[in-house]
């Protein structure tokens, strides 16, 4: 018999309390508890990146961690981008758009997410911070080059630096 862990944390700006078994990874609550399937499951290892969100301003692999693990803290996914008000994409979503720096889109939220820390802690990167920034991050599809473009565009979209979200910023 398994004895369920209560767990509080807030996602998207909206408070949860849940009872999880102490082995749910947080990609799984994520997803099959409070049905945000943005962030998708690809390796399960950590090495893929398509499982990123922010927790507590920090990009981490949520394959990696419990649900128990994130007890107590503030999470972002990519559902939490967008602007709940007026349906308006976040900069980031856009420049991905215009710049092409999706395919299939498996891998996009994990580059989303990725690309949010980047900006909130340096709103102007060079060609090589981003893809150190990104270095976690697979796709199978673009060949990168599009991707990097894309950061870039973002980076311009959010000339001040401060983007909703990563951080705590406004």
């Amino acid at each position: 018999m398994t004895v369920l862990q209560q767990v509080e944390l807030t996602v998207n700006g909206v408070s949860y309390e849940r009872e999880v078994d102490p082995r749910m990874t947080l990609v799984d609550f994520l997803r099959h508890e409070l049905r945000l399937t943005g962030t998708h499951v690809g390796c399960e290892h950590g090495v893929c990146g398509a499982c990123t969100i922010i927790k507590d301003g920090q990009a981490v692999r949520s394959c990696l961690m419990l649900a128990a693990q994130a007890d107590g803290t503030s999470l972002q996914t990519v559902e939490g981008l967008r602007n709940a008000e007026s349906g308006e994409l976040h900069p980031i979503q856009q420049a991905f758009i215009e710049e092409h720096g999706l395919q299939c889109g498996f891998c996009t939220p994990g580059f989303l997410m990725s690309t949010l820390e980047l900006l909130g802690d340096n709103p102007n990167p060079t060609d090589q911070e981003i893809k150190d920034a990104l270095d976690g991050n697979l796709c199978r599809c673009t060949g990168y080059q599009a991707i990097i473009q894309s950061v870039r565009l973002a980076a311009a979209k959010t000339q001040s630096g401060k983007l909703a979200g990563a951080h705590g910023s406004a």
